[in-house]
Order: structure tokens, then C-alpha cells, then sequence
């Protein structure tokens, strides 16, 4: 077996653990930080996953993790509001949304999508294996380079367009950020350049969440009171954002 593929292997089953772990937690309610953990066990899983498409199984393995993904987003968006809401002093709706929560985590925990999903991966080695065996990965490793290097490619250019789409750069930056995560080998992105992908991600996010929580609060009376607070604080994100992503501009250049 080669190196890749063994590494690839151990990759997944390290998802594979990870994912056990936080249903354990989610169905015990131990902690706040279950769901948050789960959603980044996904987001390695499918960064994993995305370098590989086309090969063996790994279509029916996005899929479900897609699924659950689906499932559990907006619950993780409710949580990071409550949070919110906390910190901002607003007891009373922090309390309506927090009586939710414990129901919402069984839901997940309890989930076709999160059993299909683990199904599946214990499965893998073998799948992955016998792939091996049939020729079916050859030149693995310089397809996953391959891969990665198309990724930055798209981040190099949309980074360049007269009008950015903040929305768009997010994943593409989520996308090439977690790839460089999971792949160190492969990828070319050095340490000082992942350092400024989270930056931008981290202030991406932070202008994201601002810009959900004014949609929502159109909607909910009781969030009106804070529709000032966010509407500025907006503004201030989008500032962040954009002076982050110009710091890319070095990292990823155009091809020539």
C-alpha cells in the first residue's frame, strides 16, 4: 500500500473517531462545544474528500456528509446567535433559544445522515484498499496536487474581480484553507499564508454572521432591538474582510 493511500486511510479514520466522540456528546449534552466540533469534523472530512472526486466511493461519502452538514448548519448558526445574544445582555431571548438546544442536538445525534454517514466510513479502509488493489489510484498523490492547485487558481481570480463576492470568496477560502489542512504534503501554501487564509476566513465569518442575524431579524420581533447594533457592526466586518483579503493578493497570484 502506498504512502498516500495509507495516510488517506488514516485520515478518514481519524474523522471517523471524532465523529463518535461528539454524538456521545451531543446525546449526554455535556458540553456547548459538541455540535461546533462535529460541523468542523465534517468540514475535514469533505476537504479530505474534495481532492478525490471521481474515484471510488468518495461520491456517496460527500453526499451524506453533505447531508448532515445541511442538517446541522442551521442549529450551529443558532447556537453562535445565542452567543450572541448573551454577550449583548439579552436574557430573555438567549433563553428562548437556548430551551431549544438539547432537543435540536438529540435530533442530530439521533440522525439517519449522521448513521449513514458512519456507516460509510467504517467501511472505507476496505473500499480504499481494494481500490488500491484494482489500479484504481494510481498517481494518487499527484492528483491530489492536482487538485489543490486548481482550488488556488479559483481563489487567485476571484480574489482579482473588479466586484468581489465576499459569499464566494468565504468558501473558496474555506475550501483552499482546510485542502492546505489536510493535505500539508501536497499543498504549496507555506505557514505565513494559512496564518492569513484564517485571518480572512475568521473576518469573512464575522461579517457573514452579522449579515444573517439582520435577515433573521426581520422576522422576529424579538430580535428588532439589536438590528441597530448589527447594522454597524456590518459595516465595520465588511472593512475587515476586505483589507484581509488584500493581504492574499501575495500568497495566490495569477498563473501565467
Amino acid at each position: 500500500m502506498t504512502s498516500t493511500v495509507e495516510r488517506d486511510i488514516a485520515r478518514i479514520l481519524s474523522v471517523q473517531v471524532r465523529l463518535y466522540a461528539c454524538r456521545e456528546r451531543l446525546l449526554a449534552v455535556t458540553d456547548d462545544e459538541a455540535l461546533h466540533d462535529l460541523r468542523i469534523a465534517l468540514r475535514r472530512l469533505r476537504s479530505i474528500l474534495r481532492p478525490l472526486r471521481g474515484l471510488p466511493g468518495v461520491a456517496l461519502l460527500e453526499q451524506t456528509a453533505g447531508a448532515l452538514g445541511r442538517l446541522s448548519g442551521p442549529v450551529r448558526d443558532r447556537e453562535v446567535l445565542l452567543n450572541q445574544l448573551q454577550q449583548l445582555g439579552y436574557a430573555q431571548q438567549a433563553q428562548a433559544m437556548a430551551g431549544m438546544r438539547q432537543s435540536h442536538y438529540r435530533v442530530i445525534a439521533e440522525s439517519s445522515e449522521l448513521r449513514e454517514l458512519l456507516a460509510l466510513l467504517d467501511a472505507w479502509p476496505g473500499r480504499w484498499r481494494q481500490a488500491e488493489r484494482e489500479g484504481q489510484l494510481n498517481g494518487l498523490n499527484k492528483r491530489i496536487r492536482r487538485q489543490l492547485h486548481k482550488q488556488q487558481g479559483r481563489l487567485a481570480r476571484a480574489l482579482r474581480e473588479p466586484q468581489q463576492d465576499r459569499h464566494e470568496l468565504r468558501l473558496l477560502i474555506k475550501r483552499v484553507r482546510y485542502g492546505a489542512e489536510a493535505y500539508v504534503r501536497q499543498s504549496a501554501i507555506n505557514a505565513a499564508a494559512l496564518k492569513r487564509l484564517r485571518s480572512a476566513q475568521s473576518a469573512l465569518g464575522d461579517w457573514h454572521d452579522r449579515l444573517q442575524w439582520l435577515a433573521l431579524a426581520e422576522s422576529e420581533p424579538g430580535l428588532h432591538a439589536c438590528q441597530p447594533l448589527w447594522r454597524e457592526a456590518l459595516a465595520v466586518k465588511a472593512e475587515q474582510a476586505d483589507v484581509a483579503l488584500l493581504r492574499l493578493l501575495g500568497d495566490f497570484p495569477l498563473d501565467e
